[in-house]
């Protein structure tokens, strides 16, 4: 019996922006494939009984080709599991998701594509540039800056790009960034037309640079943008002055080790996440009831005799107040 493959769309790395079906995928997968951009927070909704594999695809450092993740994936459902591919931003947006689902066609494996997120669209308004205004430009296009490198030529089209598309918006292209600059400037681009680059985008990562296209290499360079991280190009860059937003919350870039329990975790790791943190948690305690309840007990039993009940800790409170309505409800009975 065959299994079915969801190819779903991980969002551009903000955990926040993963689409409800794509959460639901994830959590009734028996198998979890999932990529280098793909927030790992995402796998705390698997099963624990989930059989999760991490297939890379960081950059030129794949820990899995994309012929193996394809066998991988037709593995797994083949002897009848349930399988999420989930990818970074959106399965076919330059992600490589119309590869894997042909694959799917020929095996005879049912599937569905699960859109997400695609961090050209996200990304640029997390660093506060919208790609259309309709004092600016009504145009737009996504390019790839990273072309199969087995084709004999390029088939972008530079002319049209340079004069005839309003925003620009490429992805993987920090490598390629020169070739990018000398394509539309070559091509009747003006060189002063304003370009950003935003190096992971959406996370608590991120960091924006903006010049023009004919300083975006040096400015590259001068403060060491490396993958993965996406160029902008057009006139609407100019308005990140007036519009940025994610980047100046007051904890932005800051690192913070959250001790508390896993269970307790969640809120002071959302807040701390909202003013800009990059949380890691890391549990250095386990609340549990003590081994001899026979001291609270007591106390319980004579609490009439005791004009103050203080408490050093929430946890406090819960448990006491747990172990009362349990000894009220024996009582009862």
């Amino acid at each position: 019996m065959k299994g079915k493959v969801y190819l779903v769309g991980a969002g551009p790395g903000d955990p926040g922006l993963i689409t409800l079906k794509g959460l639901e995928c994830i959590k009734r997968a028996d198998v979890l494939i999932y990529d280098f951009l793909a927030s790992s927070v995402l796998l705390k909704h698997a099963s624990k009984n989930t059989e999760i594999i991490y297939v890379g695809k960081k950059g030129s450092d794949h820990t899995f080709s994309q012929e193996s993740i394809n066998a991988l994936i037709v593995e797994k459902a083949k002897i009848g599991l349930t399988v999420t591919r989930l990818k970074g931003g959106d399965p076919f947006i330059f992600g490589r998701g119309g590869e894997e689902a042909e694959v799917l066609v020929q095996a005879g494996i049912p599937f569905e594509i699960v859109p997400g997120v695609t961090s050209a669209i996200a990304v640029p308004a997390y660093a506060g540039i919208p790609l259309t205004h309709r004092k600016f430009t009504s145009t737009l296009a996504f390019v790839t800056g990273h072309e199969d490198p087995t084709k004999k030529e390029s088939s972008i089209d530079w002319k049209a790009l340079a004069k005839g598309i309003g925003t620009l918006v490429f992805l993987m292209g920090v490598k390629n960034l020169h070739h990018i600059r000398e394509g539309l400037i070559s091509h009747g681009m003006h060189p002063d037309t304003p370009a950003a680059l935003i190096r992971w985008g959406t996370t608590a990562k991120q960091v924006t640079v903006t010049g023009t296209i004919d300083t975006i290499v040096e400015l590259k360079n001068a403060n060491d943008i490396k993958p993965p991280a996406i160029l902008v190009v057009g006139h609407v860059v100019g308005l990140r002055e007036k519009m940025k937003w994610f980047e100046t919350r007051p904890l932005m870039g800051r690192s913070i080790v959250v001790t508390r329990s896993r269970e307790q975790a969640s809120d002071l790791v959302k807040r701390l996440s909202d003013l800009g943190a990059e949380c890691l948690e890391c549990p250095t305690i386990t609340v549990a009831p003590p081994d001899d309840l026979k001291p609270l007990d007591m106390a319980i039993e004579n609490l009439s005799s005791y004009d103050w009940l203080m408490f050093t800790s929430v946890n406090g409170v819960n448990f006491f107040f747990n172990r009362l309505f349990e000894k009220t409800k024996m009582f009862e009975l």
